[in-house]
């Protein structure tokens, strides 16, 4: 008789040293091909009402016509060092879930992905979010109407010279610092703890409830892959609509400085109304339909590959 079909890969099946050096080639190439959809989607939130921008397609064309290519990728080498906090969100992620099982005896995969996608996000964003301060004002400098009207950038909060492009990442460094000194980096840290944390959870718990749902439904034969993936777009979708305001408020509290929360929403609440809680929403769910897409590809295909050898006949693709 043959052994069952195993589903998901769990932490024990997989050699760790290969699945760790190929997931850093997978997380740059990935960042890589979806970062024009994070500048896009960032410059959509912190504008204020459409003072820029009417949306993402917009968006796109302004910034292609007056900055280039170049500027759907402003700050791109800055975030790729995030890549680094990628790793420990995955261990984070995969070790939660296997304490989970081996001394909590959670056999609940809906549980697991909750709890291990929020530790996993509670790591990454305490090691990304200077990266993302940073990041963020490099996104967001150079939002200029005309090439030669440079005195036009609609959000220059740190008052940096819009037209510099050498040592950028280091003058935005500085004038964080001297503005608001070590703690400046952290701000918007609790914002984004607020945003990311409930996000990855959800993410990680919709994930296997749509893949099931879909596995339930479609016949015997389907590819597994292809489950997995469908699965990881919709649960995408789903998080992105359901966290996009604090996403929002993420945004506004890194790039415009603002104090707390409740500071950033009451003025978001002024100028937007109710229509910030879809604001950027459009760039959102396109970055999270191809992201979800190729990071269930990806996360997929490399546990296939650094699977023991006893188990590679009970895995499907």
């Amino acid at each position: 008789m043959d052994p069952p079909r195993i589903f998901t890969i769990e932490w024990e099946m997989m050699d760790k040293t290969r699945f760790f050096s190929l997931s850093m080639v997978n997380s740059f190439a990935l960042r890589g091909l979806l970062y024009p959809f994070t500048v896009i989607k960032t410059r959509l939130q912190i504008q204020k009402h459409n003072a820029l921008y009417n949306g993402t397609f917009d968006a796109f064309l302004k910034i292609m016509k007056y900055e280039g290519f170049c500027g759907l990728y402003r700050g791109f080498w800055v975030n790729s060092i995030q890549i680094a906090s990628g790793i420990g969100y995955i261990i984070t992620y995969e070790k939660v879930r296997h304490m989970l099982t081996v001394y909590a005896d959670v056999k609940d995969s809906k549980i697991k992905g909750l709890i291990g996608g929020g530790c996993g996000s509670l790591v990454g964003q305490t090691v990304i979010t200077p990266f993302d301060v940073v990041s963020q004002h490099m996104m967001v400098l150079g939002q200029i109407r005309d090439k030669k009207a440079t005195n036009s950038v609609t959000m220059n909060p740190l008052n940096i010279d819009p037209t510099a492009r050498k040592g950028l990442a280091a003058l935005i460094i500085k004038e964080v610092y001297k503005k608001d000194g070590l703690k400046g980096f952290y701000r918007g840290y609790f914002a984004s703890l607020c945003t990311y944390v409930p996000s990855s959870a959800l993410w990680w718990m919709f994930y296997p409830v749509y893949s099931d749902a879909l596995a339930s439904a479609l016949p015997v034969w389907t590819s597994h892959m292809i489950i997995h993936c469908v699965g990881g777009q919709l649960s995408g979708i789903t998080v992105a609509v359901i966290t996009n305001p604090l996403d929002v408020i993420r945004a506004r509290i890194q790039v415009h400085r603002m104090n707390s929360i409740s500071n950033a929403l009451n003025v978001i609440w002024c100028e937007e109304g109710i229509s910030f809680l879809s604001k950027g929403l459009s760039a959102r769910i396109i970055q999270t339909f191809f992201s979800s897409f190729f990071v269930v590809l990806g996360y997929e295909t490399l546990k296939r590959w650094s699977v023991y050898d006893q188990y590679k006949d009970q895995i499907r693709w």
